[in-house]
């Protein structure tokens, strides 16, 4: 298992999620029912024009109502079925997503199989992940946290504890410590702003606890 690359498994995860949820069905990201959600995953990976609103600003308002659109058009169940099956079958070979591996694909793919897994209406579980992929997530957690965390550790320190983990992020004389002790998908899944559906216990100051939570950005 050492080496291995674990985002098809979690493409797999999410398109299986996707496949029994059906179309029409809320998910963990506000406003969009599966269908937007396997939009988005499809324009990221098939159309970086249409995608550059996930990370510009700017650009970010048409970006939604292209993904609203399209998952809109694939609202019954033979276009769902088609977007889905994209989902599945991942990037074309000229995409940068198609060679990026786990270093783009890990995390994103992970959160949106919780996304739909956990969804409103019928919340499943949390999964039981495989040691090797629990210490590869918390590895791409950990490299990935300053920037998901980063309005709150301008200012402030943060601790994300796993069992038999620790990770001290930020400046540890400031004025806000806040210690985030969960499972490492709960860990992810609050790190991307589903602090609602995330298993995990917040100890801090309640002023510094409130702050941060309202300081996480939802990816």
């Amino acid at each position: 298992m050492a080496g291995m690359a674990w985002h098809p498994h979690e493409r797999a995860a999410l398109a299986d999620a996707l496949q029994e949820a059906g179309p029409g069905v809320p998910t963990l990201c506000e406003g969009w029912r599966t269908e937007h959600l396997a939009a988005h995953v499809v324009l990221r990976e098939r159309d970086m024009l249409t995608a550059a609103g996930i990370a510009v600003p700017a650009l970010s308002a048409r970006t939604a109502r292209v993904t609203l659109a399209r998952g809109d058009r694939a609202a019954d169940p033979a276009g769902y079925a088609r977007l889905v099956s994209a989902v599945r079958e991942g990037p074309p070979r000229w995409s940068p997503l198609s060679w990026a591996g786990d270093a783009a694909q890990h995390l994103e793919l992970f959160v949106h199989a919780e996304d739909v897994r956990r969804r409103p209406d019928s919340p499943g579980p949390p999964r039981v992940l495989a040691a090797a992929e629990d210490e590869a997530l918390w590895h791409r957690l950990v490299r990935a946290a300053p920037r998901l965390y980063r309005c709150w550790l301008d200012t402030s320190a943060l601790v994300l504890q796993a069992p038999g983990r620790t990770a001290r992020l930020g400046d540890p004389e400031a004025a806000g410590t806040v210690t985030v002790s969960g499972g490492v998908g709960e860990l992810v899944l609050h790190a991307f702003g589903r602090t609602g559906a995330a298993q995990v216990t917040v100890d801090g100051p309640p002023a510094d606890v409130e702050r941060m939570l309202a300081d996480v950005r939802r990816v």
